[in-house]
């Protein structure tokens, strides 16, 4: 297992829902836990890896992920079991999208 640690500063979104779940870990799958927290403006992602060696692909995800929705005051925090770069992008959106009540 691999913990990395990301924080990204100048976010402009602030949410302001309950915590939420989403996602399930499992093999090729993972969980994102979501929160609105006290980061004087920053969003911090914790990400607790099965996949060992993958610091910079995981890297290139957040940011790409900060980069569309520019959060403030979040932290998120994801439990990975193998998951792609594409599920990994498609479930932070997915818990991003049921904080603000846009999920399907």
């Amino acid at each position: 297992m691999e913990t990395l640690n990301y924080r990204f500063e100048n976010g402009t979104h602030h949410l302001t829902a309950p915590p939420e779940v989403v996602g399930v870990v499992g093999s090729g799958n993972l969980e994102v836990l979501i929160e609105p927290a006290a980061l004087d403006g920053a969003c911090s992602i914790e990400i607790t890896t099965a996949a060992v060696g993958f610091g910079q692909i995981w890297e290139a995800v957040m940011r790409d992920f900060h980069q569309r929705w520019l959060l403030a005051d979040t932290r998120i925090s994801i439990n990975d079991m193998g998951a792609t770069p594409a599920v990994v992008s498609l479930r932070l959106d997915q818990a991003v999208q049921t904080m603000l009540g846009d999920a399907p």
